[in-house]
């Protein structure tokens, strides 16, 4: 594929989905949508890819990747004459800095935590066993 060539980028999920903190609807559906693609989106992309009723201009798009590339979320480089973006954290990331972000504002992060064992499904419980074995390994 070229470098200035539109890509169809998998569509935001159609699911409802809570925006993520700090970003508003759209940011959120954008972020998807980056976090989406592996050779980052351009705005053309991000446009196509997003479903909804009220499918916002194309301009809107463009202030909205740019707010998100001013906030630190995305990082763009020229591709042609327009910008590519990328997201600047993986997914991931932002999720484990929201959570440790969570603890922290919970007045007792490692009562909150513990709180959360306590009261974690199987598949959240052994998700963290892993993660803990996984940790002591590398230790």
């Amino acid at each position: 594929m070229t470098a200035g060539a539109a890509h169809p980028v998998g569509s935001a999920p159609s699911r409802p989905r809570r925006p993520r903190q700090g970003l508003g609807e759209l940011e959120s559906r954008i972020m998807d949508l980056v976090w989406s693609s592996e050779e980052g989106v351009r705005v053309r992309d991000v446009l196509g890819g997003l479903s909804s009723a009220r499918q916002p201009a194309y301009t809107t798009v463009m202030t909205v990747m740019d707010n998100l590339h001013r906030k630190g979320w995305l990082i763009r480089e020229r591709d042609g004459r327009a910008y590519r973006y990328r997201a600047k954290r993986s997914r991931l990331q932002v999720a484990t800095d929201a959570l440790r972000e969570l603890l922290a504002d919970s007045g007792d992060p490692a009562a909150a935590l513990l709180h959360f064992a306590r009261e974690a499904t199987d598949a959240e419980t052994r998700a963290l066993t892993r993660g803990l074995n996984e940790r002591r390994a590398t230790r």
